[in-house]
Parts: C-alpha cells; sequence; structure tokens
C-alpha cells in the first residue's frame, strides 16, 4: 500500500506541527507514524496503536533504525479501548481502518477518538474510495460521506482532502 498515496504530503496539506501529541490507530507497519514521528520532533510523541503484535515490532525496530524516541507503541483492540488516556492527543490519525473493522464496532471507535482528542484536536481519516479498481473487497469499504454522517454528531467536519485515485481523506474537528 505504500505506493498508493505519500504520508508527507497528506502531512503537509493537515500542517503536523511540532510539539503535539498525535496517535495512528491501526498504524500497521508505521506508514504514518515515522512521518508524524519527524514532524512532531523530541518535544512531541506518537503512539503507534495497532492490534498485531508483529506490527508494532516492526514500528519499533523502524524506529530504533531511524533514531526516533519519540514514538510508543501500543498493543489495542481499538473497538474496545486504544489505552490512551482522554484528552491526552493533538491529532489523530485513521488510514485504512474502518474497512477493516465490523461496522457494528465504528461508533466504539469514533467514541475512543473523541474521548483521547483534546477540545480542538483533529483527526485525519482516510480509507479506500468505492470506485478504485484497487483495494478491499468494495462490500467492505465505506463512503466518505458515511463517514462524514458518523462524525458529525461530536466533530465539526474541516475538509476533504485529496489523498489519490484509490483514497478519500476527511479531517474533523472535536466540538
Amino acid at each position: 500500500m505504500s505506493s498508493i498515496f505519500n504520508p508527507g504530503e497528506i502531512l503537509d496539506k493537515i500542517e503536523v506541527g511540532a510539539g503535539i501529541v498525535s496517535a495512528d490507530f491501526g498504524c500497521g507497519s508505521g506508514y504514518f507514524v515515522m512521518e508524524l514521528a519527524k514532524r512532531v520532533g523530541e518535544k512531541g510523541k506518537v503512539f503507534a496503536i495497532d492490534v498485531v503484535p508483529q506490527a508494532l515490532e516492526s514500528v519499533r525496530s523502524l524506529a530504533k533504525m531511524k533514531g526516533f524516541f519519540n514514538i510508543e507503541t501500543r498493543w489495542a483492540n481499538l473497538e474496545k479501548t486504544s489505552t490512551l488516556e482522554n484528552e491526552s492527543c493533538d491529532l489523530i490519525i485513521a488510514s485504512n481502518l474502518f474497512f477493516q473493522v465490523d461496522k457494528k464496532f465504528w461508533d466504539n471507535i469514533i467514541e475512543e477518538i473523541y474521548k483521547v482528542l483534546k477540545v480542538g484536536g483533529r483527526v485525519l481519516v482516510i480509507d479506500w474510495d468505492s470506485k478504485s479498481v484497487l483495494g478491499p473487497p468494495k462490500e467492505n469499504r465505506v463512503g466518505s460521506d458515511f463517514i462524514k454522517d458518523l462524525f458529525s454528531e461530536k466533530f465539526k467536519v474541516d475538509k476533504k482532502i485529496d489523498i489519490s485515485e484509490s483514497h478519500w481523506g476527511l479531517i474533523f474537528t472535536k466540538k
């Protein structure tokens, strides 16, 4: 998936600054984590959260190799908890997460995002476009309008951003 979009270009669009606390929900092997770590700097922090232990091990190895000491990996089932403290994050990224999770748990994940974001904190949701020839089975994909509706009760929609031909992206701010 790494060739489908560039995390650096995406983080440029949402203006990730130094010193913030961020989390990558469903971080996988750290596609966004390393770029976040570089941008938030020594005074910032990145929580890399995933349910797959091997993915977290990959993130730890890569962080060590690149000399990033501002990354903390956490094993968590996001359908239940992130293990993060309430209002501890300025930014959360949920990239290619919702298509992998049973729809009955989407509200739990959104509630967890809300809980751990500071007031005014932002969340970037990226997922597979329903029209893309690439990606998971179309019945597993979720549209950006549907995600907007799910988030609208507790979040303000900031904007839709161009990600790639295969993905859409939305930025929300905690109300």
